[in-house]
């Protein structure tokens, strides 16, 4: 969201709630309409607000427009005001964490979210107080759909870890490479590349493709090949076999 005054912060809070919980008080959007204008923004939902009589626009149409209104300032709600988001990456958290005893990590990990980061975002806490945030937190937007949370969620567990231990998780027993966490026809999956790509397990069911709950000696990063990607599986895969 770009940076306004407080007034326009306050005015776009109030203006997102009252859409929320369906009592939109139109005064909110005229107020945030001319504050934005003050400022020269001057989209066409902003202009039509300030130009037009509240008491003569329908409900469902100053609805409409008070959205439009805050999909043109880019307004996010974060966490705050949409708690369902932490919800969301909580459920997907559970999913994830029952692969982590492959990795030798036991225990319960947690949501943290950080409130020092700008833009305020999300990244996890082991139980041993490990904090796994490498590359930069979750950010709030990245939760509003749960497919698109559990990969973010996977890929920042799976590089901080790699950041951390300098050691490759998972690992594809079949092709001793390194795999990631990508999305795949709506399903979260660790993705091996070799021989073309294919499915080692769900996200979640690490360990029945594995066959065994706790990993075999650990392996350092530099001694196979491993893939760091984004969610589209679409990164290099580097070489380091010993």
């Amino acid at each position: 969201m770009a940076e306004y005054g407080a007034d326009t912060g306050q005015l776009e809070r109030r203006v997102y709630l009252g859409l929320r919980e369906g009592d939109l008080d139109p005064q909110d959007v005229v107020a945030l309409a001319c504050e934005l204008l003050d400022r020269f923004h001057h989209t066409d939902a902003i202009v039509e607000v300030v130009e037009r009589r509240p008491a003569e626009v329908p409900s469902a149409e100053m609805t409409a427009l008070a959205r439009r209104i805050l999909d043109d300032t880019g307004f996010d709600p974060g966490f705050d005001l949409a708690p369902e988001r932490l919800e969301t990456l909580r459920a997907a958290l559970r999913i994830v964490a029952r692969d982590l005893p492959t990795r030798g990590i036991e225990g319960e990990p947690e949501i943290e979210v950080l409130e020092d980061w700008f833009p305020v975002g999300a990244g996890v806490r082991l139980a041993d107080g490990e904090r796994l945030n490498w590359g930069g937190p979750i950010l709030p937007d990245m939760c509003d759909d749960p497919t698109t949370a559990l990969t973010s969620l996977a890929i920042l567990i799976q590089e901080s870890l790699l950041e951390r231990t300098w050691q490759v998780w998972p690992v594809c027993p079949r092709h001793d490479l390194g795999v990631h966490g990508s999305e795949r026809e709506r399903e979260v999956v660790w993705w091996c590349a070799g021989d073309g790509g294919h499915t080692l397990a769900p996200v979640g069911e690490l360990a029945r493709a594995l066959g065994r709950r706790r990993p075999r000696q650990g392996r350092r990063a530099a001694g196979f090949q491993w893939c760091r990607s984004g969610a589209d599986g679409s990164g290099p895969c580097g070489t380091g076999r010993t």
